[in-house]
């Protein structure tokens, strides 16, 4: 059975902006509940309670289910790593005591907007601004690693979260790691948001890695803020203040084939409802009542 999720970035909770600017994470979980959604994602550690009955109670208390944690490595930088492998750990600890019995993922990716090349490029990168052959290969290493010592330590698994701003963005880039690594140690967090700004086709990459989807994240993107983006150079950060991931139904995200693939797969995890927003851009409560509504018109 598929259920339905929502996370702090929707209220402007991301990890490269000011979190004295978003609201609390009280807040953020009573308006997730009260809009409709049966769970959560952590958000930035230290977001939400770090400590597992603390964070449990308050989960419990709003019937909200612990269902992943986004966490960053520096794919690029192997100075980074042994940072990353220590606070995978220590947040798959955190969510595996939290969720209570449950299964929730880390959701790993490279750390979106680390590079400023990269930042500006996002939604038109090309393969000169990619990683090398051996770069990949050393890459792929490293997420493995941490893959291998989140199950080793929590028994979660780990999916990569291709991601805007990083160096796993294009078709390409998802397949580079995805053929470097281990089908049963790293899974996929299929995003359709980025995906699509990725210049790819959601609907191909779930085709694709079907096998290897463990989480999902629903997202749309708006056309024409994309080809503005394009068209005037935006860096990715200008591009999310435009607007570039709407509302759902509001973009060119196919959401009725998408969930139509997945249940014809048989597939029985979460679906999480991101509309990455900045500080101040509207109302998040409101845009997570809409989404989940148009989620309950298209049948989930």
């Amino acid at each position: 059975m598929i259920a339905v999720a929502n996370a702090p970035c929707s209220w402007g909770v991301l990890e490269f902006e000011s979190k004295s600017e978003s609201p609390g994470y009280e807040q953020v979980l009573d308006e997730i509940a009260a809009s409709g959604y049966g769970g959560t994602e952590l958000g930035d550690w230290g977001f939400m309670p770090t400590e597992p009955a603390a964070l449990r109670e308050r989960l419990d208390g709003r019937n909200l289910a612990m269902v992943g944690a986004f966490v960053t490595t520096r794919l690029a930088d192997a100075r980074s790593h042994d940072a990353s492998v220590r606070t995978a750990v220590e947040t798959a600890r955190l969510i595996a005591a939290a969720a209570d019995g449950g299964r929730p993922v880390i959701v790993l990716s490279d750390e979106p907007t680390a590079d400023p090349a990269r930042t500006r490029a996002a939604g038109r990168v090309t393969p000169a601004l990619g990683l090398t052959g051996a770069q990949w290969d050393e890459a792929a290493a490293r997420v493995e690693r941490i893959a291998a010592a989140v199950r080793d330590e929590t028994g979660l698994r780990t999916v990569f979260h291709h991601h805007c701003a990083g160096y796993v963005e294009t078709p390409a880039e998802i397949d580079a790691l995805m053929a470097r690594t281990d089908p049963t140690l790293l899974g996929l967090c299929l995003d359709s948001g980025h995906a699509t700004y990725g210049r790819g086709s959601p609907l191909d990459v779930l085709s694709r890695y079907r096998a290897r989807t463990w989480h999902v994240h629903f997202k749309d993107c708006d056309p024409q803020v994309a080809e503005q983006a394009r068209r005037e150079q935006l860096d990715y950060q200008t591009a999310l203040r435009h607007g570039l991931f709407c509302e759902m139904g509001r973009g060119n995200v196919d959401f009725p084939a998408l969930l139509g693939e997945l249940r014809r797969t048989n597939y029985d995890g979460w679906i999480v409802v991101e509309q990455d927003v900045l500080p101040a851009m509207g109302s998040p409560v409101s845009s997570a009542t809409r989404n989940r509504q148009y989620l309950r018109g298209i049948g989930v």
